[in-house]
């Protein structure tokens, strides 16, 4: 859009000014202490894109550090949050019943927009599991739930961004493990018929985009009920008890699998570039009826 208006990319302006400001993850500023420039507008729209909290209710980042940043350096008539999700809508609601200040919160949430190309299922799955994630600790449940969600039975138990579980030297011989960044991500799915994620107890994902790489690669995609909460029935939501009579369903009955990959893929669908423009000119009418 940019390049097709002819419009110039200025960096580290001292001043913003527009009618809308769009400012997206706040987190950025959680290792400084200012935030180095002015904001002159109509409305200010932070996006969210961090969990404000994190499951238990400690905080994800220093969110009242890094709003308060963004409102000393900003002069605007609306200043508002917009979450990403709706278990990320949640952690916003809760920490402003407690620390309003000048913000409020969009109506619609500011979903993740994903226009990748969907791949077919495959007509006949095996017991191909793997996993992906950034290598931080936080991504990673208990070695005893990796344990069970990629056993010795597996046919396969690929883990891209496995440089934690390398460096600790708690791989298993039966698990490939591959460094974050060293293998594509198409690549990666390749191996896999079933994307099996779960994170430890103290991190949840704020939207999932692995997830939605998993789903739009053709995979059936296992995981908790919160994180394929924004999915619907297009993720298998379940414990890691359970992941080894699912995936052995799944195998023994093909159609079945091919079902819930068109399942996936549907509710993907939600998360286009046209939906989201609809959504957005819904954000920016719930400004306008406010101004008027």
């Amino acid at each position: 859009m940019i390049d097709t208006l002819g419009l110039p990319i200025i960096w580290d302006a001292p001043v913003i000014s527009a009618d809308t400001v769009i400012l997206h993850n706040p987190a950025f500023l959680k290792h400084q202490s200012d935030f180095g420039g002015r904001i002159v507008a109509r409305d200010l729209i932070v996006v969210t894109h961090e969990n404000v909290l994190r499951p238990g209710g400690a905080a994800g980042f220093d969110i009242t550090g890094c709003l308060d940043q963004i409102d000393r350096a900003s002069l605007a008539l609306h200043k508002r949050l917009a979450p990403v999700s709706a278990h990320n809508r949640q952690g916003v609601v809760e920490w402003l019943a407690q620390n309003r200040g000048p913000w409020d919160v969009v109506e619609h949430d500011w979903f993740n927009i994903f226009d990748g190309e969907f791949s077919a299922p495959s007509p006949a799955p095996s017991d191909r599991r793997g996993r992906l994630s950034r290598p931080g600790f936080e991504k990673f449940p208990a070695i005893e739930i990796l344990d069970k969600c990629f056993p010795p039975h597996a046919q396969a138990n690929v883990i891209l961004g496995a440089d934690m579980l390398i460096n600790t030297q708690a791989a298993r011989p039966h698990w490939t493990l591959l460094p974050f960044g060293t293998t594509a991500v198409d690549g990666f799915f390749d191996m896999i018929d079933f994307m099996v994620y779960f994170t430890a107890p103290t991190w949840r994902e704020s939207f999932g985009r692995v997830i939605a790489e998993g789903i739009a690669a053709g995979k059936v995609v296992l995981t908790d009920p919160q994180t394929a909460a924004p999915f619907g029935d297009g993720v298998v939501a379940c414990a890691p008890d359970q992941v080894d009579d699912l995936i052995a369903g799944f195998v023994a009955a093909p159609k079945s699998y091919a079902r819930q990959v068109a399942r996936g893929q549907d509710c993907l669908s939600r998360y286009s570039a046209a939906n989201f423009k609809a959504q957005f000119a819904k954000i920016i009418l719930t400004k306008e009826r406010a101004v008027s």
